[in-house]
């Protein structure tokens, strides 16, 4: 590397520092992350030297700092995530009013990837359009859950109104519309309220064929991953997918143990006088953290490993909530083992 570009990335502004191999400050700058403003900042790194020469240091590249570093990988740039806490640590041992600041933390990000070791080192981002993909159809699917949700809800409010007693509490689309066929009210309130019951199971038709477009979707693309984790009980296409997509590149963790701490399963060590205890972590990516909950939580229900592994566990005299957090906390192993593939992620092509 002949410079590192250290950035302090925002939503709408980046704020950059070069330096070279003896950490000597070459240039400072703030810049949008506009079309315009990006296209300065990267002109401004261009101008030392070729790709192979300069390295940029992006904090948070898995955070707030992702949709710049996929433009940099995207455009042939070397990019490397530089995690929050090692620029925090940095920025501690800093001289000055500790004061913090976006040049600060530049500063701070720029250092800790001159003095990074060598051995794990700084993962570099790479970028897979298919991971994207997943990324964006589960949420998109965890977005239709949730109107339709809501869509039910609504459903059933009016129908309580509508029929007495109101509908059952798992109401599909076809039964709601098989009720409020019986129904023939007279009065203008009645008919009003059979109106908007009718729209809302249309609307709740279209929502459930959406839904049944995106699993079909996120099981082909979870499935061309070359993923097994479709074959594990209690995780479905979505789960799947989550967990793909949430992750990334599971080789920026060193080992299981750190994938663990990572999302959240990894146990700490809590005591009250006495009594010692384990409890699970409330830091981690609670939306993978959740994921795992749900999976431990059906292999608890249906016949399965965890099952087994659950009451091999009770057997031996451990209680039925320690049990249960010894399970959830195995799962991310096997999600750590399917990630390991002996084929390294595949790089985005630069764009034209």
């Amino acid at each position: 590397m002949g410079v590192i570009i250290g950035m302090d990335p925002h939503k709408r502004s980046a704020t950059i520092e070069v330096i070279d191999q003896t950490g000597r400050v070459l240039e400072v700058g703030r810049f949008d992350t506009n079309e315009a403003g990006y296209a300065a900042m990267l002109a401004a790194g261009r101008a030392y030297g070729s790709s192979g020469e300069r390295v940029w240091a992006v904090e948070g590249c898995n955070g707030i700092g992702r949709h710049i570093a996929h433009r940099l990988v995207h455009d042939g740039e070397r990019v490397v995530d530089v995690p929050t806490k090692l620029s925090a640590q940095v920025r501690v041992f800093a001289t000055g009013n500790a004061r913090k600041t976006d040049p600060v933390d530049a500063h701070s990000v720029a250092l800790a990837a001159l003095y990074a070791p060598a051995e794990p080192g700084l993962r570099p981002v790479l970028v897979e359009d298919d991971l994207v993909v997943m990324g964006m159809m589960v949420d998109r699917r965890d977005e239709l859950g949730r109107a339709r949700t809501q869509t039910v809800n609504r459903l059933h409010r009016l129908l309580l109104e509508l029929i007495p007693g109101g509908a059952k509490t798992f109401l599909s689309a076809p039964q709601a519309r098989a009720l409020v066929a019986k129904v023939k009210p007279r009065d203008l309130v009645g008919k009003t309220r059979r109106r908007l019951v009718v729209e809302l199971i249309g609307e709740l038709e279209v929502i459930d064929r959406k839904i049944k477009t995106a699993e079909k979707e996120l099981t082909a693309l979870v499935q061309e991953r070359g993923s097994t984790l479709l074959e594990l009980t209690g995780i479905g296409p979505t789960g799947a997918a989550r967990l793909l997509a949430g992750v990334g590149d599971i080789h920026r963790f060193r080992d299981k143990d750190r994938f663990a701490s990572w999302n959240g399963t990894a146990p700490l060590d809590a005591s009250s006088g006495a009594q010692q205890r384990h409890r699970l972590s409330r830091a981690g990516n609670r939306r993978i953290n959740r994921t795992l909950h749900i999976m431990a939580v059906v292999q608890l229900r249906n016949p399965s490993p965890g099952r087994e592994f659950y009451d091999a566990r009770k057997a031996g005299g451990t209680p039925s909530l320690m049990a249960m957090r010894s399970l959830k906390r195995r799962l991310p192993n096997v999600v750590y083992a399917d990630g390991r593939r002996p084929d390294p992620p595949r790089p985005c092509p630069p764009r034209a």
